[in-house]
């Protein structure tokens, strides 16, 4: 690719992508042919496209054609309104992404060439030249601005734009929209197929036997059925077989759809309508930006999570440190007893504190007043040892610009406990103790490294006193110390215990005096080494082991990276309802693996949590290979462990169970060897037999990937969630997409399915909502087969008494609103207000949710017993009402036993039995549930003595041909008897099986409804568990190597430190009034010393830090 600033007609030559960006599905002219190919993808609405083109034929067809085109284009239409409606919402148009940059006359005139790789996906890499004046300059991955990145420590600068729009790395990784279909929607496409099969089949039959009563038969009817010229037996079956085409159609009906998109629906303004996943703060309810996939939350196996502003807030809190023996941070009362609320400390007497910081020990800032010196110590190593730079644009105003929230949480802590760091040089650092100015000569800084994990600056104090200050890995600083602080460390390492256990990122401080000539020697020895040409790295790495040790400890630091409201309870309760959460963060992995154990995800518990970061494919697959023996040491590798060695393919890889709880922690470039094709069932096995897996440094490439093999070996249902931009293409991947709408802007919730403003919520979108969806539904899909078939069935057994005439059972009039009036409504107020359990026992039990990822509810099994259940009542309905009116005379002594009294009692035995079936179905009722059943009940016998009556006959004669009939046949005592008879045949054998299936082998289903009470226990309070930790979370590891040598540089720095007053009070033992209090005095109300002093530890040298000239006490 080739650019020239400021040279649109050169740039415009190559045709490069406009700045445009469009997501959408469609647009207005595509929209129609589309979403027609997309909606004819269902089996249904292609079948009845078909049966159309068969009723204009009218030979065949007994029925009008309208009664088909008029259901049909109204799916149609309703279906294309809401899909047109969800991708308008859940789709920005033309969305440009501009770098802002200070336009002046200047950058107008700048003539220069930039000559780089063609668009790709890559965001670990950057290949191109930057040619100005005759020079050539090299452009790498560090020069690259991507979208989202945030400039600091500057208000402008200069840019050229490289790619825009679709080419943009960020469109690269964003995936491709998919037409979206719920499992039960593949479903149904198989069983319609099935149906249709059977149809075809039973019209066979009914055909063949139409031919062989015409042969045997036919003759002796042809004096009042005259037969036309040439209309053979043959002919008559052949049309016959296309008349039951037609009759029989109402196994798969139209109307079903038109249901299914109606509850589906409903299913999604009771999420939007939620007010329980309301988010006052932000003012975000909850959204179902489609409508088609509600019952899919009900099926979720797999989640794939994004970690920064999904599972955590990004928020970094100073919660607690320890110094000098001494553990802060923890509040108690008189009995000793720990607090968990109570009155924030009072930083008013430091005007350069940030009113935000929150700390809850006041024995910390007695201890600070007190100046007890290795508080100060402590806090005076935190103002100095980092690469925070200062903004100061107001005095008194400070702003921290730090690479890491850890880096500036610490920094904000010694602001706010009086150790204020105000600017910086490349060589010296200013910071304000306890009210006075004071610069020190910043000497050396060194930097960072995933190796040392740890950082260490050497300075030179006012007072001429030089020393090296460090922070890191507790482990590292440890193998460090001098020996002197052995006790020391033994009861600091307590603490980290205890910090490390409540999930804190913990590191530990210490520091070292240093001999000015020593230094110097030392000085000129990292000189030579920084400008070698070979092995510079190890000469730097053996200097710096040589000046860190011996360092004597001071204490350590507890920072909480602040978890968003409800994320352990949430992912607890979701791994209760056996659903596997699987966190895809482009962090590194310390930090992720910290945010796993803080948010439950990963437990100390676990025998073992595996981490694979090998640098080539076959460390990464011995890795993976010894955590599955680990894991299942019985199992030996064979073809059915890795089958694509022995030339076999795998479909589907089964689950496994492991043999305990292990947890697996990937890297991105173990990763992406691990998602190779010769090596992605050996990572996917390995991953499926973890309880937790969390995967590290992944681009968004790689967080589709890793769902598209999920879903494509597992076929399970996956979720993916997220927040940012980089989660579109996992977002889009996923069977459901979920957006967190957070700090990182919208595209993912523009992106997503459904979206909320918390993770929290995700618990109640799937325990509740999409439990209740899939449950409605799939109760509705067997209800709805079952009436229908059962409906559809009697016409069968009909044929057999009728000649195979393909004459109806039924009135037209009962046929035509059998689905549309009489049994509509019912089943609609099932399916949109039943539940088996409320939300509260929902919580309770999230074990409920299991059911829905086996597919126990609708599945071709249930589907096979439905239409066994069909088959059985039809036979009942058709031969109790026919044996009824065999030779049956009214009370008058009347004939009743004529096809049109036969046809009301066996439509009317059917409504009953259909609508007793619904009853028995219904978990609950509601008052708009029980006015739906008695008002179809209602309306059926209304509008059959309505169509019945002689006034309709007069009117329309050709139409209601049952003059009469209702009220000849339902004012006899026998016809009631039959209807009630029938009934209790139809429901006898399903109250049956349901009582001794209860009995003998209950669901989980049953064992709650069965052990809840009228009001659901309140539930259960979350004690604070407090555990010691042999894991250790280090501030460190969220920290980048390279700013070391970006400070200490002088590149960032425009202008000299502005020297502003302190503003402080005086504040000493000395010129206060002070009364020390709590432990840091070592007074206790109670008698007793809180935390007292650990004795013979040993002190440190800290005089030549002191800022107050008093003598100590």
């Amino acid at each position: 690719r080739k650019l020239r600033a400021n040279d649109r007609e050169y740039n415009r030559s190559f045709k490069y992508a406009t700045n445009a960006i469009k997501t959408s599905k469609y647009n207005f002219f595509t929209f129609l042919p589309l979403n027609l190919f997309e909606q004819f993808q269902r089996i249904a609405n292609a079948y009845f496209l078909v049966l159309l083109v068969l009723q204009i034929i009218p030979e065949i067809s007994s029925l009008s054609w309208f009664t088909t085109v008029v259901p049909l284009v109204l799916v149609l239409t309703v279906t294309a309104a809401k899909d047109a409606t969800d991708d308008i919402v859940s789709t920005f148009h033309n969305i440009s992404f501009w770098i802002c940059v200070r336009f002046q006359v200047w950058w107008c005139l700048v003539r220069l060439r930039v000559r780089c790789e063609p668009p790709n996906n890559r965001l670990d890499r950057f290949i191109g030249t930057l040619t100005y004046g005759g020079q050539k300059y090299p452009l790498d991955n560090e020069k690259i601005l991507l979208r989202g990145c945030t400039l600091r420590n500057t208000e402008w600068c200069y840019g050229l734009v490289l790619f825009a729009g679709q080419e943009s790395k960020l469109m690269q990784n964003c995936g491709k929209s998919t037409f979206k279909r719920t499992s039960i929607d593949r479903l149904m496409n198989v069983l319609v197929l099935c149906i249709f099969g059977f149809l075809v089949f039973m019209c066979t039959i009914l055909a063949i036997g139409n031919y062989i009563w015409e042969i045997k038969n036919g003759s002796n009817f042809t004096v009042f059925l005259p037969r036309e010229k040439d209309n053979k037996e043959g002919f008559s079956a052949f049309l016959t077989f296309w008349s039951y085409i037609i009759i029989l159609n109402t196994v798969v009906p139209i109307s079903l759809y038109v249901s299914v998109e109606i509850i589906r629906l409903g299913n999604s303004f009771y999420i939007d309508w939620d007010r329980k996943m309301y988010h006052s703060r932000s003012d975000t309810p909850a959204e179902a930006r489609t409508t088609t996939l509600n019952e899919e939350l009900g099926q979720i196996k797999y989640v794939f999570s994004d970690k920064t502003g999904t599972l955590t807030q990004n928020i970094m809190i100073f919660n607690k440190c320890s110094i000098n023996g001494k553990s802060y941070g923890d509040v108690y009362d008189y009995t000793g007893q720990r607090h968990d609320v109570s009155e924030p400390v009072d930083f008013s007497f430091n005007p350069l504190a940030d009113g935000r910081f929150i700390f809850y020990d006041h024995s910390l800032v007695e201890a600070v007043k007190l100046e007890n010196l290795e508080v100060h110590a402590f806090f005076r190593l935190l103002a100095l040892c980092h690469t925070v730079m200062a903004e100061e644009k107001k005095e008194g105003e400070l702003f921290y610009q730090a690479q890491s929230p850890d880096e500036g949480a610490l920094v904000t802590a010694a602001r706010n406990f009086g150790f204020v760091f105000r600017s910086r040089t490349p060589d010296s650092i200013s910071i304000v103790e306890m009210g006075n100015e004071r610069s020190y000569e910043l000497l050396a800084i060194l930097d960072f490294n995933n190796v040392r994990k740890r950082m260490s600056v050497i300075v030179r104090s006012p007072e001429g006193k030089l020393s090296l200050l460090c922070k890191g890995a507790d482990t590292i600083i440890y193998e460090r110390l001098h020996q002197s602080c052995s006790k020391l460390m033994d009861v600091t390492t307590e603490h980290l215990n205890e910090f490390a256990g409540e999930g804190l990122r913990t590191l530990a401080l210490a520091y070292k005096d240093l001999d000015e000539e020593y230094f110097r020697q030392w000085k000129q020895r990292h000189h030579e080494a920084s400008i070698s040409l070979e092995d510079k790295e190890s000469q730097l790495d053996e200097l710096y082991e040589e000046i860190e040790k011996d360092l004597l400890l001071l204490g350590a630091t507890a920072i909480e990276d602040k978890l968003q409201d409800g994320v352990p309870q949430t992912i607890e309760q979701l791994a209760k309802a056996d659903i596997k959460i699987w966190v895809l963060t482009g962090d590194k992995q310390e930090t992720a693996e910290n945010i796993g154990y803080s948010c439950n995800l990963l437990q100390e518990e676990m025998n073992d949590v595996f981490i694979v970061s090998g640098h080539s494919p076959e460390e990464v697959r011995q890795e993976l290979r010894n955590a599955q023996n680990s894991m299942k040491p019985d199992a030996t590798v064979n073809s059915l462990l890795f089958p694509e060695e022995m030339g076999k393919s795998v479909n589907v890889i089964k689950d496994e169970v492991a043999d305990g709880e292990y947890g697996l922690v990937i890297n991105g470039h173990s990763l992406a060897y691990a998602l190779e094709s010769s090596m992605e069932l050996d990572f996917l096995r390995t991953a499926c037999l973890c309880k937790a897996v969390i995967c590290c440094r992944v681009t968004p490439l790689q967080k589709a990937q890793v769902v598209e093999l999920v879903k494509k070996y597992k076929k399970a249902v996956t979720l993916a969630i997220g927040d940012g931009a980089n989660d579109v293409s996992m977002i889009k991947a996923a069977h459901i997409g979920v957006g967190i709408s957070g700090q990182e802007g919208m595209q993912a919730v523009l992106s997503s399915d459904y979206s909320f403003a918390q993770f929290r919520f995700l618990q109640r979108l799937l325990l509740v909502h999409g439990r209740w969806s899939y449950l409605r539904m799939c109760k509705f899909l067997r209800y709805f087969f079952y009436k229908n078939f059962t409906f559809t069935f009697v016409h069968i057994w009909f044929a057999f008494f009728c000649g195979f005439s393909a004459q109806t059972v039924y009135d037209e009039g009962f046929i035509t609103l059998y689905n549309l009036m009489y049994t509509a409504l019912p089943v609609l107020g099932m399916s949109l207000f039943d539940q088996d359990v409320n939300d509260v026992w929902s919580f309770q039990h999230p074990q409920l949710y299991i059911p829905g990822q086996l597919n126990l509810y609708f599945s071709k099994k249930a589907f096979f017993k439905c239409a066994v259940h069909s088959c059985y009542s039809s036979l009942v309905l058709f031969l109790i009402p026919y044996g009824a009116l065999q030779d049956t005379v009214r009370d008058d002594g009347r004939d009743l036993a004529d096809y049109q009294s036969f046809a009301l009692l066996t439509q009317t035995c059917l409504l009953f039995a259909v609508t007793i079936q619904l009853g028995l179905e219904m978990s609950y009722w509601t008052a708009v549930n029980t006015f739906f059943v008695l008002g179809s009940l209602a309306m059926y016998f209304a509008v059959t003595f309505t169509m019945y009556s002689n006034g309709m006959f007069l009117v329309v004669p050709s139409a209601f041909p049952f003059i009469g009939t209702a009220r000849n046949s339902l004012n006899q005592p026998n016809v009631w008897l039959t209807i009630v008879l029938t009934s209790i045949l139809c429901v006898l054998p399903v109250v049956t099986y349901r009582f001794l299936l209860i009995q003998l082998c209950p669901t989980i289903n049953d064992k709650v409804q069965h052990a809840r009470s009228p009001t659901p226990p309140p539930p259960p309070r979350r004690a604070r568990i407090r555990r010691t930790s042999s894991r250790r979370s280090g501030y460190a590891f969220s920290h980048a190597q390279g700013y070391g040598d970006l400070v200490t540089s002088g590149r960032f720095l425009r202008r000299p430190a502005v020297s502003w007053s302190s503003g402080f009070p005086q504040v000493g033992r000395t010129t206060t009034g002070f009364s020390p209090m709590g432990r840091s005095a070592g007074y206790s109300p109670t008698g007793r010393p809180q935390n007292p002093k650990v004795a013979d530890v040993e002190g440190t040298s800290l005089q030549m830090y002191r800022t107050m000239t008093d003598p100590p006490l």
